[in-house]
């Protein structure tokens, strides 16, 4: 999807920068795990337990408590979303 984003847009050039300068390509090990950059793990300032939230055709690795509180604040204002997204014609 961000490939069909024009480049003519400052915006749009700073927000491809920042959204993927930090991806990495990484391989499992034999038994199916990956390691984790500590760079990676530095900026997402993951503690001692993490969350794996599917996302689409993605995953995402959050910090458990950062998680919980995300997770939490999305479900007391559920209503207000699914009002946006009945007026988008999406529900």
């Amino acid at each position: 999807m961000l490939g069909g984003l024009s480049i003519g847009k400052q915006d749009t050039r700073s927000f491809a920068r920042l959204f993927l300068s930090g991806a990495v390509e990484v391989e499992f090990d034999s038994l199916g795990r990956i390691l984790i950059p500590d760079n990676l793990k530095k900026y997402a300032n993951f503690h001692k337990e993490v969350v794996i939230a599917g996302l689409f055709n993605r995953l995402e690795i959050w910090d458990e408590e950062k998680w919980n509180k995300y997770k939490n604040d999305l479900e007391k204002n559920s209503d207000k979303i699914a009002e946006k997204l009945g007026e988008l014609g999406l529900i």
